[in-house]
């Protein structure tokens, strides 16, 4: 008979009337990992936060049994005490606080009259560090000098540090390139071996093919079915049938629009990092998009993508900025954001949450937030009924999946808030426009559907510009690709003439090393 560490029996949680989840069964075997898959609102995080006590009992129907034992959570203190620990997609540490801080925060080694015991912190944080590969981080560097990889790293010794026996991980690979992910994975790997069991949430699917003993896949709040490695088909394919309920033969469609002449010029661009005047972080960076054409940039982290885009909308990073801009052949001076949107030139950030979105807004309010000036107000008063019919009209034409254009944004799930972002800036009628990360943290389906309005855009006649740490992504979307390391372009390639391996050889062999 199996060991089951965790059985949630006919979970059923409401939202505004909607069921998020509605009958949902889960069983986990002790010492396993056990993957999560499915759609965004499919209902993956709800019912992890159902466990966890971020939603207390009483607030959904169903049993949670732990351990063999019945389990009422009413706060995550409490499934904390009996060893459960979530570790959420947005990172929980304290920026400033350092590292040995970071890991006992919310946990502290206290002496006598509640006094922070530091030797006893110290002590047992370096133990945590070392379990996760981070011995040689320096305990007192705060920690937003830290890379993201790391910061995940952290979260994982701070749910060591309070005695964790079942850790949940929503999204841990999201935001790491492959090697930081791959090193993330093998201490999932060293968790199990000392017997500790862990549920992860992923859209990587290939991550979860090569690390999960069991995969249960959920799809409209509804338990479909679990998959267990050696008995059953877990490869990509299989999975993605289960979270759509079909076959999905194309991952990336067929684009049909006509590439004409050239619509966005950058030449010799250059920015500075904005607080080191001394350190270039974009090195003399030309390229060029055309009306209907689809343009990636590749690149490791660190690279200079994002620093590139931002500093071309509106000088939104960096300093000592030179270089010039020409859309339609003509040249544009580019002060801040409102000359970037009156110039039509758009940006969609790869931090949707910090730099995309109004949480605590509507959906409404951020679709038409970056459009309010030029399309929905006159003399500073906003024309509601224009606004209202515009967001119900991008509501339907991107397909997000809101109660209603008034939903608070907050609620959505990761997919659709990533819509509303993208129709926020289609609603500035951009030429030009910039997709940092479009798909990050998104579902398979999801993906689908924003290649889809790629494709529409680029059929408009419209110029795309799409960075992604995905190569396969950019592989597939993209018409003609820019390699970009160490803040210079060290290649360009065409869809005829690209590939993964060729790609990372342009990087390596730029940077010196051995192809």
């Amino acid at each position: 008979m199996s060991d089951y560490i965790l059985e949630m029996n006919h979970i059923t949680k409401e939202f505004y009337g909607v069921k998020a989840l509605d009958d949902v069964n889960i069983k986990v075997k002790r010492g396993e990992i056990h993957a999560l898959c499915g759609e965004n609102g499919a209902g993956k995080s709800t019912l992890m936060n159902v466990l966890s006590g971020v939603y207390p009992y009483g607030s959904y129907s169903g049993d949670v049994t732990y351990n063999k034992t019945v389990c009422q959570f009413h706060n995550i203190r409490q499934s904390e005490a009996k060893g459960i620990v979530i570790i959420h997609q947005e990172l929980a540490l304290s920026p400033y606080l350092s590292i040995a801080e970071n890991v006992f925060l919310g946990n502290e080694q206290r002496k006598v009259k509640g006094v922070v015991d530091w030797t006893k912190t110290h002590k047992k944080a370096q133990e945590m560090l070392e379990k996760v590969g981070l011995e040689n981080e320096n305990l007192n560097a705060p920690v937003n000098t830290l890379g993201v990889g790391k910061q995940q790293l952290i979260e994982i010794a701070r749910a060591m540090a309070k005695e964790v026996e079942l850790l949940i991980l929503d999204e841990p690979t999201a935001a790491l390139n492959d090697e930081e992910s791959k090193r993330l994975l093998s201490i999932m790997k060293e968790l199990k071996k000392q017997g500790i069991t862990c549920i992860m949430i992923s859209h990587k699917l290939n991550e979860i093919s090569s690390i999960a003993d069991s995969i249960t896949v959920i799809r409209d709040g509804k338990t479909i079915e679990t998959l267990v490695k050696g008995t059953d088909d877990i490869s990509e394919d299989r999975i993605i049938k289960g979270m759509v309920g079909r076959e999905l033969t194309n991952r990336y469609p067929i684009r049909t629009s006509s590439i004409k002449e050239k619509m966005f010029e950058v030449e010799n661009w250059n920015v500075f990092h904005p607080e080191d005047p001394g350190r270039q972080v974009i090195k003399d960076v030309s390229f060029h998009v055309k009306a209907g054409e689809v343009v990636g940039f590749a690149g490791l982290m660190g690279a200079g993508r994002t620093e590139l885009a931002m500093s071309l909308f509106g000088r939104s990073y960096g300093q000592k900025i030179s270089g010039t801009i020409k859309i339609h052949g003509k040249q544009v001076i580019i002060r801040n954001v409102q000359d970037a949107i009156n110039n039509r030139l758009a940006y969609v950030s790869e931090d949707r949450k910090s730099y995309g979105l109004i949480l605590i807004d509507s959906v409404r309010g951020n679709m038409t937030l970056a459009s309010l000036r030029n399309f929905f107000s006159k003399r500073g008063i906003v024309n509601k009924n224009s606004e209202i019919l515009a967001a119900e009209e991008y509501k339907k034409r991107i397909n997000v999946k809101a109660s209603s254009i008034n939903q608070t944004v907050s609620s959505l799930s990761g997919g659709n808030q990533q819509k509303v972002v993208l129709a926020k800036w289609m609603l500035t009628q951009p030429d030009v426009l910039i997709l940092d990360e479009p798909t990050r943290g998104i579902d398979i389906g999801a993906k689908y559907e924003i290649y889809c309005v790629i494709n529409d855009l680029a059929k408009a006649g419209k110029a795309i510009i799409v960075i992604s740490s995905e190569l396969e992504e950019v592989i597939g979307t993209c018409d003609r690709i820019y390699v970009i390391n160490e803040g210079h372009i060290s290649g360009e390639m065409s869809k005829d003439d690209v590939s993964q391996e060729k790609i990372m050889k342009c990087i390596m062999a730029d940077s010196g090393k051995e192809a």
